[in-house]
């Protein structure tokens, strides 16, 4: 067992926590996490811009059963990279029932990014995933452990079904996970399998089994969590509604200020010392990315902290190197800013969005965007007349939502975060009308304090520059 680390790095967006940013970090001792969202594709369209560093090459060369690999890579790459104008090759989207080469291509992707990161050092790597996005689980976990991921944190949803999972996945078992489907009447499952063994024949018996950390927003899920997984989880991070991307909803009713967010209360303040009492180590996220955060952490009888925004926008990421710079330039001139959209996920999760032009943040790009939904991992599983499975997303033409048995006033103000977190990272999709997908940008509130991290006379910052600035207080306190 290797030591807890002090600083978890948030796994952020569709590879904007990516192997590159994942890899600094665990090399200086703290945990780097990769985000598995989306992987998928993530992967599938590198692979079609060429793989110019030859970093994929050394990853699918590492697969443990090599055919495999080589169906995923003849199937996507594109040697000289295919043309600006032309767009990505669509791949798989996941069902309850994937085919061989959706399951495949997702299982290759996660073990890719997750391999990229452990290369070079002996720091803890982590897979952050959605519950939310419960279809491709089974495929993530599995190629993430294939890889010898050392952690996995999940939050948006309840992730009781996870530590099972893993023990299973560990011993290359046939694997079952619970859906939710909307509508499903009582007494009905509706489960996703994977059958490892069934896939190939696997040069293995079994797997290291990965420490599962829960992300939690109050006491009594993570109560629930302990009492009733089997095993029980490993620990929690502790996330308050100043955290980016998906944000647990207000306890009680929707409140709404006047600048159309949620309101958040003292409901919502998670009960530390109840935490604290259940025994497992917690990490403290959301705001706690600058000086003197960890020591109150600390002090509350946490573990450390984990801290997203003020590592999304430093060198190593993967969001889009122009975004990027422009997001550091409104910071410096102190003209960003973050809203927590009610509506703009289609999860129905509050959304953190970074206001900003040629953003899907504005009602213009918006507006003009066509309505469409081709990568499908925030869909809703739902039951038809039949019996059958169908897929519905709020952010799909609006005449297709309600053909589904969707309302209509579920669609107003969706927006596509799937399209729009893999634009921000710079693998957008090209339409056949010309344009580019538009992308999405999604920060805590602590984006307006990265001006502090920044060293003078620079427009751009690193890693190390960020664990400088979180650990700048302890080491006062130590010296």
């Amino acid at each position: 067992m290797m030591a807890l680390p002090l600083i978890i790095q948030g796994g952020m967006g569709v590879a904007v926590s990516n192997w590159v940013l994942a890899n600094a970090v665990a090399s200086r001792g703290h945990m780097g996490v990769i985000s598995g969202t989306g992987l998928d594709t993530v992967v599938s369209r590198r692979l079609q811009l060429g793989d110019p560093t030859g970093a994929l090459k050394r990853a699918f060369d590492a697969f443990p059963v090599p055919e495999m690999a080589r169906r995923v890579w003849s199937r996507y790459f594109v040697p000289e990279g295919k043309a600006a104008d032309a767009p990505f090759r669509a791949k798989p989207v996941t069902n309850i029932e994937t085919g061989q080469a959706g399951i495949e291509l997702t299982v290759v992707s996660n073990f890719v990014e997750v391999w990229l990161a452990k290369q070079g050092h002996n720091g803890p790597i982590g897979i952050n995933l959605l519950e939310k996005i419960q279809l491709p689980h089974l495929a993530c976990l599995f190629g993430a452990m294939l890889a010898g991921v050392d952690y996995v944190l999940m939050g948006a949803g309840i992730p009781r079904q996870i530590p099972a999972v893993l023990d299973s996945l560990s011993q290359l078992e046939d694997t079952s996970y619970r859906v939710d489907v909307a509508g499903a009447l009582s007494g009905e499952t509706y489960l996703t399998h994977l059958r490892p063994r069934s896939l190939v024949d696997w040069p293995m018996t079994e797997l290291p089994r990965p420490q599962f950390l829960a992300i939690v927003s109050s006491s009594v899920l993570a109560q629930s969590l302990i009492k009733k997984c089997v095993p029980p989880v490993d620990g929690f991070v502790v996330e308050g509604p100043l955290a980016g991307g998906h944000n647990a909803p207000p306890r009680g009713a929707m409140v709404l200020n006047e600048n159309n967010e949620p309101v958040y209360g003292a409901r919502d303040v998670p009960d530390l010392e109840a935490i604290r009492d259940l025994g497992a180590p917690f990490w403290m996220a959301g705001a706690y990315g600058k000086p003197g955060m960890i020591e109150k952490a600390l002090e509350a009888g946490a573990q450390g902290v984990q801290v997203g925004t003020a590592f999304a926008f430093c060198n190593e990421s993967g969001i889009d190197p122009d975004i990027k710079r422009e997001v550091i330039q409104k910071v410096l001139r102190g003209e960003v800013s973050v809203k927590t959209d009610p509506v703009a996920s289609p999860t129905g999760f509050p959304f953190k969005v970074v206001q900003m032009e040629g953003t899907l943040s504005t009602d213009k790009v918006y507006g003009e965007r066509q309505r469409i939904c081709d990568l499908g991992y925030l869909r809703t599983p739902y039951r038809k007349e039949d019996g059958s499975i169908g897929y519905r997303c709020a952010s799909e033409p609006v005449d297709d939502y309600i053909a589904k048995g969707g309302e209509l006033s579920e669609t107003v103000g969706r927006k596509c975060i799937c399209n729009g977190l893999i634009s921000t990272i710079g693998l957008g999709q090209r339409r056949k009308d010309g344009t580019f997908e538009p992308p999405i940008l999604t920060a805590g509130d602590e984006l307006v304090n990265l001006a502090q991290i920044i060293p003078p006379g620079r427009d751009s910052y690193s890693v190390d520059d960020v664990l400088a600035y979180l650990l700048s207080n302890r080491a006062v306190a130590v010296g």
